[in-house]
């Protein structure tokens, strides 16, 4: 089928867009790191507490609200929640390449849009993590900018970064494309960011957010647990743009055919967008996700031009491309399909930690009784999910109580934040019913016994079971 034909054939591309995103359903029985985070915090509100008051919460505030739309639940609504999202970033994709290229373009961007966050690894494209949520904002900021109305287009990207700190480098490429108009794009900007403060001063968030979001994740940033970053950084990149070598190709073609001005706007937004991946020196594989906007909308046009000129090499070509993510990746999808319609348990590495949760969860539930609150030894949000509960303290998680990241300690017990030993006092006055320990089997290093602030406290507490990963206590009164 060529661009024309796809493009008078109205309705198959809302209805592959609509299939691909639809095909997350098949994680309902699974939650992703990245995601389980933002579910607990959601859980944790939805018992009445407040983040960063009530409890520690790392991340911007709607990161947190958006799961709060399924109340904090897994399963099918979290998934047809995120599958809206992809229709809804897919629409948008479509109208940034319509209105910078044209209907074809626009179509293109939906499908490619839809293809790459389905097709690529499941813990980068299927958990909603703020490099995710962000892109639905990004991509309108764009739309808005492009259009040349900088209040939406600040607006937008006020929004963004209400997601994810990242949205400086989305308000930047606004900022390039709007030039001179700076001063209503920052006037949109602030309104969503005076709302919050609004919203933080009046909870008594105010400090709880400065330190959490802000100096823990400064101190986050800083210490990266990648040894060789840059190394890692060309490593990871070349595997993003092989399986996405169809959005590469595709945007080489484009910046050889399109004009100066279009060259020098999209060179600028891939490479803000890149710089917003580098920053860290993790190179996490989500962290993609604010490149893939770009791409998309770059590819969409160079796919156009490509089948324009060279039409039979260029859809064999296409082809070739497209099936490299879509072999490696899809067949998962039938697998979980499977499982699913069988009710049988996934048997997937990738998602081990999650299936032995589920097995803590249920030795809780068994001895629970309303009210009862839980603190999670190690990272294992999805406990809370699991059980419905909240902590009975500022802290539900042990990255604030031993100063180590969830993303190194499972092999390191350097602290990286002075403020920990501070937390475990405050932790010690705390009566949380049951303690679940899902660390100290991986590290014991960080085993909670090992801290003097925490000793007589945990002596209140009497083993009620354990699972291949995680042992679980209850408070003995």
């Amino acid at each position: 089928m060529t661009p024309k034909q796809l493009v008078r054939t109205s309705w198959l591309v809302p209805t592959l867009v609509l299939f691909l995103a639809c095909l997350r359903l098949c994680h309902s029985g699974i939650l992703w790191a990245d995601e389980d985070y933002h579910l607990a915090a959601a859980v944790h509100i939805l018992n009445g507490k407040e983040p960063y008051r009530d409890f520690w919460y790392d991340k911007p505030p709607l990161s947190a609200l958006y799961y709060v739309l399924v109340g904090g639940q897994g399963g099918w609504p979290l998934r047809v929640l995120d599958a809206s999202y992809i229709v809804l970033a897919c629409y948008l994709a479509y109208c940034v390449a319509r209105d910078w290229w044209g209907e074809i373009e626009g179509r293109i961007a939906a499908l490619l849009l839809a293809f790459f966050t389905t097709f690529y690894l499941p813990s980068a494209v299927i958990p909603f993590a703020p490099d995710a949520l962000m892109i639905a904002p990004h991509l309108a900021a764009v739309y808005f900018a492009r259009r040349v109305r900088p209040v939406e287009a600040g607006l937008l990207a006020g929004l963004a970064f209400l997601v994810n700190a990242k949205a400086v480098f989305v308000l930047a490429v606004c900022g390039i494309f709007l030039w001179p108009a700076e001063l209503p794009l920052a006037f949109g900007f602030v309104l969503p960011l005076l709302g919050a403060l609004a919203w933080l001063l009046g909870t008594g968030a105010w400090a709880g957010y400065r330190e959490q979001v802000w100096e823990w994740g400064a101190l986050y940033a800083k210490y990266s647990p990648v040894t060789n970053p840059w190394l890692t950084g060309i490593s990871r990149t070349l595997d993003w743009l092989g399986f996405h070598a169809a959005l590469a190709a595709g945007s080489v073609v484009a910046f050889i055919k399109i004009g100066r001005m279009d060259r020098w706007q999209m060179a600028a937004w891939i490479a803000l967008s890149f710089a917003a991946v580098c920053l860290g020196t993790r190179f996490a594989p989500h962290y993609y996700l604010q490149l893939l906007p770009p791409m998309v909308i770059a590819a969409s046009r160079g796919i156009v031009l490509a089948t324009e000129r060279w039409r039979r090499t260029s859809f064999a070509a296409l082809a070739v491309l497209l099936l490299v993510p879509f072999i490696r990746f899809g067949p998962r999808y039938v697998t979980l399909a499977v499982d699913l319609v069988t009710d049988r348990t996934p048997h997937w590495l990738d998602i081990a930690m999650d299936q032995d949760s589920r097995d803590a969860a249920r030795i809780v539930s068994h001895f629970a009784r309303p009210g009862d609150t839980l603190l999670v030894w190690g990272y294992r949000p999805n406990l809370y999910v699991y059980t419905r509960m909240s902590s009975d303290s500022l802290f539900w998680d042990s990255q604030p109580l031993t100063g180590v990241p969830a993303d190194r300690h499972l092999h390191s017990s350097e602290p990286i934040y002075a403020g920990a030993a501070r937390n475990r006092e405050e932790l010690s006055q705390s009566r949380p019913t049951f303690i679940i320990d899902g660390l100290t089997q991986f590290n014991p290093g960080l085993n909670p016994n090992k801290y003097p602030e925490l000793q007589n406290w945990l002596s209140h507490y009497e083993l009620i079971g354990r699972t291949p990963l995680s042992l679980i206590y209850r408070r003995k009164d």
